[in-house]
């Protein structure tokens, strides 16, 4: 029986993998930067699409910050595919 350790890489926290490598001052700076961009955009969002469907605006913002968080928390990006094709190449380098 296999002991998992071929893929375990694949599920340990992207978190962790980058305070291992060395994460300064700058990175962290353009990280918030690109974060409160993200968040400009979003939490107006989520609110009017709550609205649309029928619920207070606060259960819009709910909704985006618990996914938000489950999601860097999971740090789901190893999914990503691996670069095929030059269209997969460009169509996720812009996500």
């Amino acid at each position: 029986m296999p002991d998992g350790s071929a893929t375990a890489h694949l599920y340990r926290p992207k978190l962790a993998t980058i305070l291992q490598e060395g994460y300064g001052g700058r990175q962290f700076r353009a990280d918030a930067l690109a974060g409160l961009t993200v968040a400009i955009v979003a939490l107006p969002l989520s609110m009017a699409i709550a609205v649309a469907s029928g619920v207070s605006p606060e259960r819009g913002l709910y909704t985006s910050i618990v996914g938000s968080a489950g999601l860097r928390a999971l740090s789901l990006s190893w999914w990503r595919p691996r670069w095929r094709n030059s269209a997969s190449r460009a169509f996720w380098s812009r996500c």
